[in-house]
């Protein structure tokens, strides 16, 4: 017999195959709730104002954001990176469950797979629109072409990130959708629509549930996790590589790529820990999403905080035993004690401090503390980001060249407009797509109950 390595009963209520069933499908079944359309008109109101910010933007011009000659990178490349961390999880959580047999995470995984699609999608808009010209990114690509000597630059970082997010999107799409394949066939089987059997029919690629189509589906769920295992790696380490390439105080650091990895499985544990605990209420899958789940986040998100945090020491430590004066006056001079000091104390409480409160079983066990650190994290992680990027341009090695830095209604517009983007990817996921596994959750049903049969 399979064996868990989670202490306990992994779902709840001891319910059979078929109420599993039941009970994960039954969003995909009925119509949507009001909590469902209210989301969706925030959603749509966001995707307005993120309109209306692209439009100011294709039509006057990068003049509309708050960059400028010193702080060419603004929100955008904050942005950018903060929501490729978001994107983190769901490959983490796939991972965890092929690789290293984590048989907890089939309550999980496909929520943080979907996840991961919409914020790379999030992610890919802002160096797409910063290029000043989005028409022509086609350049960058690497296709045969009759250009001539014009080629693409390997040695540009730009061109880093698109290797990167293209190769991470795919695998993400991939690993997402070939995981839903047999529950698509479930919801085609369910089905008394026509319409909808078609449709479910289609994507479901002729599943019959056969002995020798769950092998085969085994196998490339491995082949597939094991092709996505770099890609945690190298995806957020490519990120920082943009960064630590050049020569700018407070970048130039070969911690950078190990520090962003960590950061973005934080920021993308912290992500779906709030969005687990919201569907959880809204969606009553409490039985399959219990207690322990979210305390094993909590766990993980403690752990992170750890690592981060020690970073934070670290990066201070080496700039004031370097006896770079540059390094020490961006780390001691900017970011702890001067223009950037609210930012950067924000983002120690948030990311090194609060999360060592999960520690203390009473906050772990707490919806209240769990949701509201989980969010904190976030934003967190955000001024991160903000602070790495702004401080060391505003006040590089030259006075002459200082410059401050604030956002216009156009950078707010299109940051909003992607938490549209997001919200609205992920309501249409949860109203036309089990977000638990029916598949793999239904191998795990009976492990908790199991497993204590054999102690009576």
């Amino acid at each position: 017999m399979i064996r868990s390595h989670f202490k306990g009963v992994l779902v709840e209520g001891n319910k059979t195959y078929a109420e599993v069933t039941r009970d994960i499908a039954l969003p995909t079944e009925t119509k949507p709730s009001r909590w469902w359309y209210a989301a969706m008109t925030l959603a749509t109101l966001a995707l307005l104002a993120g309109a209306w910010a692209l439009y100011e933007t294709f039509a006057y011009g990068l003049g509309t954001w708050g960059i400028n000659n010193t702080v060419a990178w603004g929100w955008d490349i904050i942005n950018f990176v903060w929501w490729i961390g978001i994107g983190h999880a769901g490959t983490a959580f796939t991972i965890f469950l092929l690789i290293f047999r984590q048989k907890w995470a089939s309550s999980i995984n496909r929520t943080a797979e979907a996840m991961t699609v919409f914020a790379v999608l999030c992610a890919a808009l802002f160096p797409l629109l910063h290029m000043g010209r989005p028409w022509l990114a086609f350049y960058i690509l690497p296709y045969p072409n009759t250009r001539g000597p014009l080629w693409l630059n390997y040695n540009s970082p730009l061109f880093w990130d698109v290797l990167a997010i293209s190769t991470y999107l795919l695998m993400s799409i991939t690993l997402w959708y070939f995981g839903m394949i047999p529950d698509l066939a479930t919801i085609r089987d369910r089905s008394k629509s026509k319409f909808k059997k078609t449709i479910y029919g289609i994507f479901a690629m002729g599943w019959s549930g056969s002995a020798i189509q769950y092998n085969r589906y085994e196998s490339l769920n491995k082949i597939l996790g094991g092709l996505a295992a770099p890609l945690v790696i190298s995806v957020h380490s490519i990120v920082a590589l943009d960064f630590a390439v050049s020569v700018i105080p407070g970048w130039h650091t070969t911690i950078f790529p190990p520090y962003f990895f960590v950061g973005a499985i934080f920021s993308g544990f912290a992500m779906v820990l709030t969005i687990m605990i919201m569907l959880r209420k809204v969606l009553k899958i409490k039985d399959f999403v219990t207690d322990k789940h979210l305390e094993f986040i909590a766990r993980v998100l403690q752990f992170g905080s750890l690592i981060i945090g020690s970073s934070y020491l670290m990066e201070i430590f080496i700039a004031w035993y370097s006896g770079v004066e540059y390094e020490a006056f961006t780390f001691l001079h900017v970011r702890a004690s001067g223009n950037f000091s609210s930012d950067f104390w924000i983002m120690v409480l948030c990311n090194a401090i609060m999360p060592q409160f999960f520690w203390f079983k009473k906050f772990r066990k707490s919806l209240f503390w769990l949701f509201i650190i989980s969010i904190m994290i976030n934003i967190g992680m955000w001024f991160e980001r903000f602070v790495i990027i702004v401080s060391s341009l505003s006040q590089d090695f030259l006075p002459a060249n200082w410059a401050t830095y604030k956002p216009t209604l156009v950078d707010i517009g299109l940051y909003v407009g992607t938490f549209g983007l997001f919200m609205a990817g992920m309501l249409m996921f949860i109203r036309f797509i089990p977000i638990i596994a029916i598949n793999e959750v239904k191998g795990i049903s009976k492990l908790g109950y199991e497993e204590n049969k054999e102690k009576e």
